[in-house]
């Protein structure tokens, strides 16, 4: 299959439509105190904004991203991928394969691929890095109707094995990307292991055997009962949202900022984390390549493929490692539930650090990966 280099565009009239946008948007009310507890915050919105307008430079970010080894190549009939194909000089360099999710995108990688490479010490282990997008993200072709989790673990196995020539690989994710590679452990005869720092697919049997295991499932229901209405919209009527948010940049970005300002390990004053540089280059990519939509429909394919559950006595053989961050919203279940599943081998909990692991605790996320590989 042809593998085509691939830079990434800047078209000034998309940028300078959503800059006016941008700058034209009119505010409305938020109840007192609103915090983040009603959704995305104003004055946080009204920061960002002045940021967009009077300090971020796209074309820079743009240029910095492009300092990494871009590609497109087919993988099924109509659809090509577009993804990072970092290698290694290593001769002793496994391929790894790293799945974002959403809201995020490959840029939740960019910033550790030297190091996975080429680790400072030649004792760690090194990967030849392939990070795609999903289809119907970014740089990727928006596919012709919704593909759920499980298709894009195939089209990503095809990439790996039939596009790539590598005959065996680790695969890693969280979001989206945990349930991709679930499957691809499930269903792919070429991974050798795969890591996880999000439980999203989850075992067939979740009947509580134990009080923690009941605490959990009760904790969990609770979380998801307030930040998983976003979901149900996405995973039902994604085109209705989609006419909003195709024209306005600003509602994508709030509904963008509030996930990666609600569902990350806070700082002392409760704010969030994330450099507003970072978020508007994470947002600006979903914007330049009028994605927000078509990212949107792996909600509903997750539903037609049939949901989040295993099927009934399925288990992962192959190695699993866990990372547990603890304020995930995907938070691990007790582990004795999670290995009615998964061949468990590695299992972490960490200290800090939540939804998007890679960008909050780029340390952790970093030495846990290479110690699960390191294993196996």
């Amino acid at each position: 299959m042809t593998i085509t280099p691939f830079d990434i565009p800047v078209c000034e009239e998309e940028v300078a439509w959503i800059k006016d946008r941008v700058a034209s948007y009119r505010w409305f009310e938020e109840p007192e105190n609103a915090g983040w507890l009603f959704g995305a915050n104003r004055h946080y919105m009204q920061t960002l904004q002045k940021r967009w307008l009077d300090g971020f430079d796209w074309d820079a970010a743009v240029a910095e991203l492009n300092t990494q080894p871009h590609f497109r190549a087919p993988v099924d009939e109509g659809l090509s991928l577009h993804f990072i194909h970092r290698k290694s000089p290593r001769v002793d360099a496994q391929p790894l394969l790293i799945s974002h999710g959403w809201p995020g995108s490959v840029l939740e990688f960019t910033h550790l691929l030297d190091r996975l490479c080429e680790p400072e010490d030649k004792s760690l282990p090194a990967f030849h890095v392939v990070a795609p997008s999903l289809p119907g993200y970014a740089w990727s072709d928006k596919p012709t109707r919704p593909v759920g989790p499980r298709g894009v673990a195939k089209l990503y196995n095809k990439l790996m094995v039939d596009v790539l020539g590598y005959d065996s690989y680790v695969a890693q994710g969280g979001d989206w990307g945990c349930l991709i590679s679930a499957w691809i452990g499930l269903d792919s005869p070429n991974v050798k292991a795969i890591h996880l720092n999000g439980y999203g697919l989850s075992v067939a049997d979740q009947r509580p055997k134990s009080d923690e295991e009941k605490n959990w499932l009760i904790r969990t229901s609770q979380i998801r009962e307030m930040e998983m209405g976003y979901f149900q919209i996405q995973a039902t009527k994604p085109q209705s949202l989609g006419f909003a948010m195709m024209d306005s940049p600003m509602g994508v970005a709030a509904w963008l900022a509030e996930k990666f300002c609600s569902w990350v390990d806070k700082g002392e004053d409760g704010e969030p984390l994330f450099d507003m540089d970072w978020l508007l280059s994470n947002i600006m990519v979903y914007l330049t390549t009028r994605s927000f939509n078509t990212a949107s429909w792996i909600y509903r394919g997750l539903f037609e493929e049939g949901g989040f559950a295993m099927p009934q006595g399925a288990k992962v053989e192959v190695p699993v490692g866990v990372a547990n961050f603890p304020k995930d919203l995907l938070s691990f279940p007790p582990r004795p539930m999670v290995e009615r599943g998964y061949n468990v081998q590695h299992w972490t909990d960490m200290p800090s650090g939540g939804h998007f692991a890679s960008v909050e605790e780029p340390e952790l996320f970093l030495n846990d990966v290479r110690k699960f590989a390191a294993g196996l």
